[in-house]
């Protein structure tokens, strides 16, 4: 109960890790708001977590368009009046293609929804904290993003970015008392990942030298020390969850 009384966004938290992330930091106190696009989804959650004692409130957001990123900040502080911590997990996977065949179009809504999405979000949030003088972002990022993925290019090259905008953040941010960085998985059992051809899925799996694919709890874990007060020495870092696959 170490995040009692503070106030979390969650994007993407209809599903998948997001879900699994904002129900462990509401496990530990703190209210939850489920910055999700699929309005039901986030609905459902949100209920979820008030039935757990918390308050919650669903938010539908496209992370990629700055009217709502700002809408849900205002209708967070409208409700709370603060903002304790925001965790930027909203994405897609995008087709399985080499670059040479790669859709523009795609690229472009990868690339948005991961990167442009991420970069939104902390612009909507960070001036908050700053006047607060107080606040914890853990962005999502990926092994992919260190290592490459064939055939998944604009996804390898968003969490790239991301990883990079996580160290410039947490130096911007140092002085203010706000803390950024991000989590790199590996393959996650979600339904992202059964999203994936058997071949896709099969090789990225034969990379990680555990032999399996982590779990959703498994990265909450990491999302929950990150922003939590045992890791209050902690910024611009960027935390695998890889079962051995990266290590550097």
């Amino acid at each position: 109960m170490d995040l009692k009384g503070q106030i979390a966004i969650v994007t993407g938290a209809g599903k998948g890790l997001g879900w699994a992330i904002a129900e462990r930091l509401a496990k530990d106190g703190a209210n939850v708001v489920i910055a999700e696009i699929d309005g039901q989804s986030g609905s459902e959650k949100a209920q979820i977590i008030q039935k757990m004692g918390r308050e919650s409130m669903a938010i539908p957001t496209d992370v990629t368009r700055w009217s709502e990123v700002e809408r849900m900040v205002r209708e967070t502080m409208n409700r709370f009046g603060r903002i304790d911590i925001l965790i930027n997990n909203a994405g897609i996977l995008g087709p399985y293609a080499p670059l040479m065949e790669y859709p523009e179009e795609m690229w472009d809504e990868v690339i948005a929804v991961h990167l442009k999405g991420t970069f939104l979000c902390c612009k909507g949030v960070l001036p908050i904290m700053k006047e607060q003088r107080s606040g914890k972002v853990v962005n999502m990022g990926s092994v992919a993003g260190k290592e490459g993925n064939a055939n998944m290019s604009p996804y390898a090259a968003a969490k790239a970015a991301i990883i990079g905008l996580t160290k410039t953040l947490g130096k911007e941010m140092a002085p203010f008392n706000v803390r950024v960085n991000c989590v790199s998985p590996a393959l996650i059992e979600t339904d992202m990942a059964r999203e994936m051809t058997l071949e896709q899925r099969a090789l990225l799996t034969s990379k990680i030298p555990m032999g399996r694919l982590g779990r959703p709890e498994e990265v909450a874990a990491v999302v929950k020390f990150l922003v939590s007060e045992e890791s209050s020495f902690v910024t611009g870092q960027c935390y695998d969850i890889s079962g051995g696959r990266s290590v550097y």
